[in-house]
């Protein structure tokens, strides 16, 4: 997931939802049968009630409890076999591998360094994913590892957008797209490689509508010219990959390559979702991007005036078939890395999340279905901003970006810590 829209200096992830952010605060869906009502999972009343000035942006707290019937309780997915393998286990397996790399590193030192929830540090963080590792080759159901973790290990909980725990969960993906190595009449709309001039670039930065223009066409005319990296059919697609800070990409000569994040300019990223909405053109409620998709094939020169709206612009490089990557310099593994703010959440740490995802069935049909996952924190957004937003990384191709595109869901984020 990523788009880091906010300073030159920020690396990799997407936000596939960053079209809906700003947009009004979701009603707080119902998150379990009436049986087992879902107090439990948010705040204490007493960790709450203070003044969010005062609250840190994690809360420690003992593990949740899970009721007899409540089956989102519990990450079921780990132990499910898929195809003869338990494909979870071994991505989530893979996704801790390369928290614990990261977590080595002389730039994890530093996060960590003046990293500002007391108790929480690398040493900790690290030791915690060790045991939960193990913990994970042991046990042999969701129960018997839930069980496990409630006996070692606390949880501290997201704040949230509400200072109840509340948090709002989009999703975001790797597209794959047709692109040209060269300009044709059908490939003109090109993506650009980082300029390497751009650190002596006065500021403010030109905006995305000076940089390209309003048709996305007139970039060689300027500071862009001679850095085209590849070139796309669509006037939509360069740009949804800014926004997913990486892509797939099919050839014309048939190859298969891939780009990925390198740099940015010094804009926040304006959410043409928003606009949309500001404009009368679509209603707020309820907009998704298979909606927003929906208006702008049905209007196709009007992206010409929105997209121009949102000043930022993203970078990349060829990567030539490696995964996308995330904040921390690792590649991100679907379903089970997250987005979140990093400048408040730990990196490389392993979390909990509790919310409603869309799940493809057997006919490619999306049904939405409240769920827990374990996951690790990897990446970061322009658009990921407190405590109250996670970014859900679902992996590759169409069935990842459709099931993006309607995830917009309230729920809960915890992180894992050994007991002191």
């Amino acid at each position: 997931m990523l788009n880091k829209l906010t300073t030159i200096s920020l690396s990799l992830p997407v936000v596939l939802l960053t079209f809906l952010v700003g947009m009004a605060s979701l009603g707080q869906l119902k998150l379990s049968p009436a049986e087992c009502q879902l107090k439990k999972w948010y705040l204490p009343e007493s960790s709450s009630a203070n003044s969010p000035q005062k609250l840190p942006v994690l809360i420690p707290r003992v593990p949740v409890t899970c009721c007899e019937d409540d089956t989102s309780c519990v990450d079921q997915a780990i132990y499910q076999i898929e195809n003869g393998q338990p494909a979870h286990k071994k991505a989530l397996l893979q996704s801790i591998d390369r928290s614990l790399r990261y977590l080595q590193t002389p730039r994890a030192e530093a996060a960590y360094q003046n990293y500002q929830v007391p108790g929480i540090t690398r040493d900790r963080v690290y030791k915690s994913l060790l045991r939960f590792r193990q913990l994970l080759l042991t046990t042999n159901s969701g129960a018997a590892l839930h069980t496990a973790i409630s006996q070692e290990f606390v949880l501290y909980q997201s704040i949230g957008k509400d200072s109840k725990g509340s948090v709002l969960f989009t999703a975001y993906y790797e597209p794959m797209y047709t692109a040209s190595r060269v300009p044709t009449a059908e490939y003109r709309y090109p993506v650009y490689k980082l300029p390497p001039d751009l650190d002596s670039w006065s500021l403010p930065h030109p905006t995305r509508l000076e940089l390209e223009g309003a048709d996305g066409l007139q970039a060689s005319k300027g500071k862009l010219r001679g850095l085209e990296l590849f070139w796309f059919r669509d006037r939509l697609e360069p740009y949804m990959v800014q926004i997913q800070g990486s892509a797939k990409l099919q050839l014309t000569d048939g190859t298969l390559t891939s780009i990925g994040y390198a740099g940015n300019i010094a804009y926040n990223y304006k959410s043409i979702g928003r606009e949309l909405a500001n404009d009368g053109k679509l209603p707020l409620q309820g907009m998704t991007m298979p909606i927003i998709l929906d208006y702008f094939q049905k209007y196709p020169q009007e992206l010409n005036v929105y997209i121009p709206r949102d000043p930022s612009f993203v970078f990349f490089h060829e990567t030539k078939g490696a995964p996308a990557q995330g904040s921390i310099s690792q590649p991100l593994t679907a379903e089970r890395s997250i987005a979140t703010d990093k400048s408040l959440m730990p990196p490389g740490a392993l979390a909990l999340i509790r919310s409603e995802f869309p799940f493809a069935d057997s006919t490619g049909k999306l049904k939405h279905r409240i769920v827990s996952r374990y996951v690790l924190d990897q990446d970061t957004g322009g658009a990921i901003k407190g405590p109250g937003r996670v970014d859900y990384f679902l992996g590759t191709g169409k069935i990842a970006g459709d099931r993006a595109g309607v995830t917009v869901s309230n729920g809960q984020l915890f992180y894992l810590l050994l007991k002191p």
